[in-house]
């Protein structure tokens, strides 16, 4: 409940009020499940809402759309309400204004982001890649970058792999080798991000933050809900999605300093899905981002069932705490308690680890910061109820709730698949293959036409010795021709001069004698 610059949150021996002015140190929800942190979530929310403050949160279970319903006044209400000496004529249930984003495309405004605004680190981290793998992928955004492709849903970054995969050799002296194992280990990892929802997670229209940082007609914030009832099954992206948009928020937000109420409240419910297997690279990020985020007037809030899910540099920038009841069963578990028993500054009122694991429901231990931006005493509360309802929106009020963002809806509601990567590098393998056609067109013209000169060199060798023989052979039968007229004439001649000679010497001593003159003597 928001009185004046503060949060009325909860109620012990002294009230428990988070300052709007230092609502931005951050802070954490934490209690077992039952334990009542989801009230706690909704009666922050709705009180940063009230401000005039914009609120980001996450649904996992379902019931957080019941902060578009109002209230109702119960038996355990009433009675909550004798407790903190609230006036019931005076106090107004009522919901709040409320947006609902779906990332997987179901129910809600479809959330987008690109492959290149979630860049290769975080993919990394959602791929579950080796070093190796993250060294290929690296170079793939670098080739992209370099090539002027843009990285925007799977199919680019699939065709992009392939691509540099297929230009290793090319590749390999300017950005280092290229290991086609590797790009095959990492095309497997996106199929299964396909098969969880990436491919309709990655893509455009791109999410504009500046979207999450409205206020209703009426001034107050709106509450940004995220459908995570499904998405909390594929806890890589939702972690990687959470990840991203606090590392944007840190990178697109001016600096603001101090104000006197953030501009924008991010929580982080099941925060352990975040850092559970998180390389030291990432952690050390989540670390700067918290500690500098504050300057941009973002307040971060994680939520989670035990503190120790998140690691200490994250947990000492968590200032505003309130620990519902922990369990401690084990030796591990006693630890987890003490520790977060330790975290407090003492209250001689009692034994903060011996109320830890007597806390009942609505019950917690909370410390926020005072005036002076130092944190409280540590108070024994009862968390105060929401205005709003404590179960999940009827299906009219949320069919209400889906109409009033269908402005948004024309802007996020149908995928455009814009020409990038994909589109390029398979212009360009069509192009590719149209040379490769083209050039092998012109090979087998030319083998043709070497084929038809030697068919043609060859007829013309055949009809040159054809020419010969047929120049030969006439040759032959004009020598022969001559040959048989000059006997024919040597024959006439020896005849007449042998008729000549007969009378003198005899017919056929003529005969020899002419002959003999003629060389002819057979």
């Amino acid at each position: 409940m928001l009185l004046e610059d503060k949060i009325w949150l909860a109620q012990g021996d002294n009230p428990c009020y988070l300052l709007l002015n230092q609502a931005n140190r951050h802070g954490i929800i934490a209690g077992a499940s039952g334990t009542g942190k989801t009230v706690t979530l909704k009666v922050m929310a709705e009180g940063f809402s009230a401000a005039g403050v914009p609120v980001f949160m996450a649904d996992v279970k379902g019931d957080v759309t019941g902060m578009a319903a109002s209230g109702q006044l119960t038996s355990f209400i009433e009675k909550r309400m004798d407790f903190f000496g609230i006036d019931r004529d005076a106090f107004t249930f009522q919901g709040v204004p409320m947006r609902v984003w779906d990332m997987l495309g179901d129910q809600g405004l479809p959330v987008r982001i690109t492959i290149s605004d979630m860049g290769p680190v975080l993919l990394s981290r959602l791929l579950g890649l080796t070093d190796v793998q993250q060294g290929v992928l690296n170079l793939a955004f670098r080739v992209a970058d370099d090539q002027q492709m843009l990285l925007i849903d799977l199919k680019d970054l699939r065709s992009m792999l392939t691509y540099v995969a297929d230009h290793a050799k090319e590749y390999e002296t300017t950005y280092g080798k290229v290991s086609s194992a590797s790009v095959g280990a990492i095309l497997r990892a996106l199929l299964a991000v396909e098969d969880e929802g990436g491919d309709i997670f990655f893509g455009e229209p791109n999410l504009d933050l500046s979207d999450w940082f409205a206020c209703a007609p009426d001034g107050r914030g709106y509450v940004n809900i995220l459908n995570a009832a499904k998405l909390i099954n594929m806890p890589q992206i939702y972690a990687m999605f959470l990840l991203w948009m606090l590392t944007s928020l840190f990178e697109r937000l001016p600096e603001v300093g101090d104000p006197d109420k953030p501009r924008f409240v991010f929580f982080f419910d099941e925060a352990h899905l975040l850092f559970d297997g998180m390389p030291k690279t990432l952690t050390d990020k989540i670390v700067q981002v918290v500690k500098l985020i504050r300057s941009k007037g973002v307040g971060v809030y994680f939520i989670t069932q035990s503190p120790s899910d998140i690691p200490g540099e994250v947990l000492a920038q968590l200032s505003n705490r309130v620990q519902h009841g922990l369990r401690a069963y084990t030796p591990a578990e006693q630890k987890a308690v003490k520790a977060a028993a330790a975290s407090f500054r003492a209250n001689p009122a009692f034994d903060s680890v011996e109320a830890l694991q007597d806390l009942g429901t609505g019950e917690a231990l909370v410390s926020l910061l005072d005036d002076e931006g130092r944190p409280s005493v540590v108070e024994r509360a009862k968390v105060l109820f929401p205005q709003c309802s404590m179960n999940a929106a009827p299906e009219d009020l949320m069919a209400d709730v889906y109409l009033e963002q269908s402005n948004l809806m024309l802007k996020y509601g149908e995928a455009v698949d814009r020409e990038s990567a994909f589109e390029q590098i398979a212009a360009q393998n069509a192009a590719a293959a149209e040379e490769a056609r083209l050039a092998a067109e012109r090979e087998q013209l030319e083998k043709e036409r070497a084929e038809l000169e030697a068919q043609q060199a060859k007829e013309a060798a055949r009809q040159a010795r054809e020419a010969e023989r047929q120049a030969a052979a006439e040759t032959r039968a004009k020598a022969r021709e001559e040959e048989q007229k000059r006997r024919q004439r040597e024959r006439l001649a020896t005849e007449a001069v042998g008729t000549l000679l007969s009378p003198v010497f005899g017919k056929r001593t003529g005969k020899r004698i002419a002959r003999g003159l003629f060389g002819t003597l057979k």
